[in-house]
């Protein structure tokens, strides 16, 4: 019997009985298949595709177009995860533009759920896209898309102050009606004390053990990348006899908790 789709309501369940959820982006149709026999829940369409396909610095380059091309390649290899697209650097400046964009993405490119990165300044986009039937996924601490106002990648709320802003906007978000939330490099506790404040799931990456799931760069945790990997990453397909098997590791990790370890954490 074939196992039924994975959908938001799936993932809340997961994290109403603590089961970790399994993330990793993901580019082509390929790959999407191997994720999904690997037992990945959630494949993520990421504009990390302009830093790690595509040459680019940072992921400021990506178009809504190059996003929606990708994501139908993935939806046409998936059979059972859940497809989220990322909304691009600017392409929800506003609620009009958020929604034209959503569009295409789901339209075109088969996306189940869009993600947008941002606080307070995209409540009226979340809640628009919400009204108008488009499930969001929500991302706060490091925010790639804002690398430049940040100066550089570097962890996020290791101060009250900040920390506090994050607590705030992860609420924030969730009344908006974002049905999921990813929380990039935050520290370990800080990530804990929100997925046990919200009742949507909470994905992380570098941001420790105890959130509801994990998601990392595809190429990252399969050692493609040339020069230093983030420090919150790993390479899985080191003491492994292929990608399959890479796969099925980082998954296990994941399910079993052993991932991230205390090396790829920042407390």
């Amino acid at each position: 019997m074939a196992l039924a789709p994975i959908s938001i309501t799936t993932l809340a369940a997961m994290k109403a009985r603590r089961e970790p959820i399994v993330c990793l982006t993901c580019y082509d149709a390929a790959f999407a298949r191997l994720l999904e026999r690997a037992g990945v829940e959630v494949l993520l369409v990421g504009d990390s595709l302009g830093m790690v396909l595509q040459g680019h610095d940072t992921t400021l380059p990506v178009t809504v177009e190059q996003l929606a091309y990708h994501s139908a390649c993935v939806a046409r290899g998936r059979r059972r995860a859940l497809l989220i697209a990322d909304m691009p650097f600017l392409s929800y400046a506003t609620p009009e533009r958020a929604l034209a964009a959503a569009g295409q993405l789901m339209q075109q490119g088969g996306a189940q759920m869009v993600k947008l990165e941002g606080g307070a300044a995209v409540l009226e986009t979340v809640r628009r896209l919400v009204s108008q039937g488009v499930p969001v996924c929500g991302h706060l601490g490091l925010l790639p898309q804002s690398i430049h106002r940040l100066g550089g990648y570097r962890y996020q709320g290791r101060d009250h102050t900040s920390a506090d802003a994050i607590r705030h906007d992860a609420l924030a978000l969730q009344e908006a009606g974002a049905g999921l939330l990813v929380l990039e490099c935050v520290p370990a506790a800080l990530a804990q004390e929100i997925s046990l404040m919200l009742e949507i799931p909470v994905i992380g990456i570098g941001a420790g053990v105890e959130t509801d799931g994990q998601v990392l760069v595809l190429y990252d945790m399969l050692g493609l990348n040339p020069g230093t990997p983030p420090r919150f990453s790993r390479d899985f397909l080191v003491g492994q006899d292929g990608v399959p098997a890479a796969l099925a590791a980082y998954v296990q990790a994941v399910k079993t908790r052993a991932f991230p370890a205390a090396e790829q954490t920042q407390w």
